[in-house]
């Protein structure tokens, strides 16, 4: 994926509109894939993007998640963690099938499937830069901030 273009795809917003990859071209952007709303380490990580959002606005960089969840649920868990940016929903999985982050998991013993903690930079000229995959919470939003303040 990295070095290729970003898959065209369209998702429902928590701000009402709808988000198209093709109309992000001419600024970085990063996309962050969750598993689960109000869930431990997808608020801790969600705060961590929220904590360095300004940062990332300084670089003109749009920051969006995407999971699962309903729109309901997305705009419930923004306002409740105050993320100055928007959450996408993906219930049918479009996006998540084109980033290829749905994975089987294990959970309490059985096989689930679920999406794959995974995030992607893509440049201005909307081609990706770099991917982390079955991503560790702990400074991870640091570390795509400075890979981002790479981009030319």
């Amino acid at each position: 994926m990295v070095n290729d273009p970003v898959p065209e795809f369209s998702l429902p917003s928590t701000s009402g509109k709808t988000f198209s990859s093709d109309a992000q071209t001419g600024n970085p952007w990063v996309i962050y894939f969750y598993p689960k709303d109000n869930t431990p380490g997808c608020t801790t990580e969600g705060q961590q993007f929220r904590d360095l959002h300004p940062e990332f606005a300084k670089l003109g960089c749009t920051v969006v998640g995407v999971s699962r969840d309903s729109l309901k649920s997305h705009a419930n868990f923004k306002a409740k963690m105050d993320f100055p940016f928007e959450l996408l929903s993906d219930e049918q999985e479009e996006a998540c099938n084109l980033f290829g982050v749905i994975k089987m998991k294990n959970m309490y013993g059985k096989q689930v499937r679920g999406v794959e903690r995974s995030t992607f930079v893509v440049d201005a000229a909307g081609i990706v830069r770099k991917e982390w995959r079955g991503v560790k919470v702990p400074g991870h939003a640091q570390e795509v901030l400075d890979f981002v303040k790479t981009l030319k």
